[in-house]
């Protein structure tokens, strides 16, 4: 089968960003339920953990930081590991030009995995603090589920982060 390109593929980057695994005391991984608007309706939800990009002049562990606080409401998280590679996926053709405001190709990771301290009355989805709403739902998952409702061009990158990462769930 020959792969479809999107012709403008070779010439638009990734985009820097930072992807964070928090585990709470358990062991268990926040996910949060996305509904981007390029979701077909009727397609299933996507589930996934903080992510966004890293801004100009930004360390990605301050980027880490910041992003899990924007779209969580969590302050109580200390990194606890980081990734020493750089993770990149593509987007699939369909969603080049919608996807991430139709500037990039897809994304350049920076992984962090940090310990969630506080209680989950502190976890604020509604983007109550200025910040605009990611997700519309949140839970705790087993560090084996997180991968199941990631939608497919990620998941290899979801499957790196569990296993490299696994040893901190305990």
């Amino acid at each position: 089968m020959t792969e479809i390109q999107h012709p403008h593929l070779v010439t638009l980057p990734y985009r820097p960003s930072v992807g964070i695994m928090m585990l709470n005391a358990a062991g268990h991984v926040w996910v949060g339920r996305r509904t981007p608007k390029w979701l077909s309706r009727g397609a299933p939800p996507i589930w996934q953990m903080p992510q966004g990009g890293i801004e100009s002049g930004e360390r990605p562990e301050q980027a880490a930081l910041r992003e899990l606080e924007e779209e969580t409401g969590v302050r109580n998280a200390r990194i606890v590991a980081e990734l020493p590679a750089w993770l990149t996926y593509e987007l699939p053709p369909e969603l080049i030009g919608i996807a991430l405001k139709g500037r990039y190709r897809g994304q350049r990771q920076r992984w962090f995995a940090v310990r969630f301290d506080g209680t989950d009355s502190e976890i604020d989805i509604s983007g109550a603090r200025g910040q605009k709403r990611e997700f519309d739902a949140w839970k705790w998952v087993a560090i084996d589920r997180v991968a199941e409702a990631i939608n497919e061009f990620r998941r290899e990158t979801y499957l790196t982060v569990v296993r490299e990462f696994r040893h901190l769930a305990g």
